[in-house]
């Protein structure tokens, strides 16, 4: 064979060998697109400690991470947070979005509420899941949530969340039930706990410090429905024993003014039956103070009722204030 048969054959074959690495090439972008630029993604982001801190905290395993990371999540404060994350109603609180293949969580440092920020990474990460996966994929992971929903909306905060949801993304149901079962509830389904293992090495993790936030909210509602209870039925108890007390009083005071008119008019046919009837009207008053004084403890007791629901309102509101990504910190001088 001549050399120059020898360089065309070599060159017939290299030509060959590089059409199908692009042919390869091309195919695998087709299939494999948004993995392929996930991975990129992956690799121009460069996440800080807490960054990576959240994610190990939310319980997320290697392949969460991913898509976390893919996600490039950023910790936003007030203003930023804001030109991101659209607040569509004032009911609920925003503290994270999924926008544009993006993780926005608002950066709530409180101590108080502690585990806010990884439950909200956890549920946004899961939003880009769900937007990576096939029609067959969601339709399988769909028929289980609503399953799954079906023991759910029995609760009435679960269902009010849905319904907030239904009001200000309406069609994205099954998406926020992806999100919420998973990062929210503790017990659930055999194959929806395998669907989720793909993401999570221990998804009771940011389930506990789900919880470990809501509790702080739902003690301080807790209490506060049992101080109002408590308001009510203390004022209602003083209102009616205001009202004996008058009754009595009253009753009272003409019978002592009666009296005195008799003694005034020598109505008595002795000193026995004088006294007789002037102790009777001295217990009845001195019965009468021990009512009022009663009152008055309750009284008392009303206004330091008053003052802890005051308290404990502030302490509510304080806490929503922290969450309330709309509420800017007043600027320094």
């Amino acid at each position: 064979m001549s050399l120059k048969n020898k360089y065309k054959k070599n060159s017939i074959v290299s030509t060959i060998i590089f059409c199908s690495i692009m042919l390869i090439i091309s195919v695998s972008f087709i299939f494999y697109k948004q993995r392929i630029l996930d991975q990129i993604s992956v690799w121009q982001y460069h996440p800080t400690s807490e960054v990576n801190s959240i994610a190990e905290r939310a319980g997320l395993n290697d392949n969460g991470k991913f898509y976390y990371l893919a996600s490039q999540p950023k910790l936003e404060s007030t203003n930023d947070f804001n030109k991101e994350c659209n607040k569509i109603e004032n009911t609920n609180s925003i503290l994270g979005c999924y926008s544009n293949f993006h993780i926005y969580i608002y950066n709530v440092t409180d101590e108080q509420l502690d585990g806010v920020r990884e439950v909200t990474a956890a549920h946004e990460t899961l939003h880009a899941i769900y937007a990576r996966l096939s029609t067959n994929e969601k339709n399988k992971f769909n028929k289980l949530i609503e399953v799954e929903y079906d023991k759910l909306k029995s609760d009435k905060d679960f269902s009010d969340l849905m319904a907030f949801y239904e009001r200000t993304e309406p069609g994205e149901r099954d998406n926020e039930l992806h999100s919420l079962v998973g990062t929210e509830v503790s017990s659930i389904s055999p194959e929806l706990e395998t669907y989720y293992s793909k993401y999570f090495a221990n998804r009771q993790k940011v389930v506990i410090l789900n919880a470990k936030y809501i509790g702080k909210f739902k003690a301080l509602k807790e209490h506060d429905d049992d101080l109002t209870v408590q308001i009510t039925e203390t004022s209602d108890s003083i209102k009616s024993q205001q009202n004996e007390y008058n009754s009595i009083a009253k009753i009272l005071d003409n019978d002592i003014n009666s009296f005195n008119s008799r003694a005034s008019s020598g109505d008595f046919s002795s000193q026995s039956q004088f006294n007789s009837e002037r102790d009777k009207l001295i217990t009845r008053a001195a019965n009468l103070n021990t009512m009022r004084a009663n009152i008055n403890n309750q009284i008392t007791n009303y206004e330091a009722l008053i003052a802890e629901h005051n308290l404990n309102a502030a302490e509510s509101q304080k806490l929503y204030n922290i969450i309330d990504s709309t509420l800017a910190p007043a600027p320094s001088v």
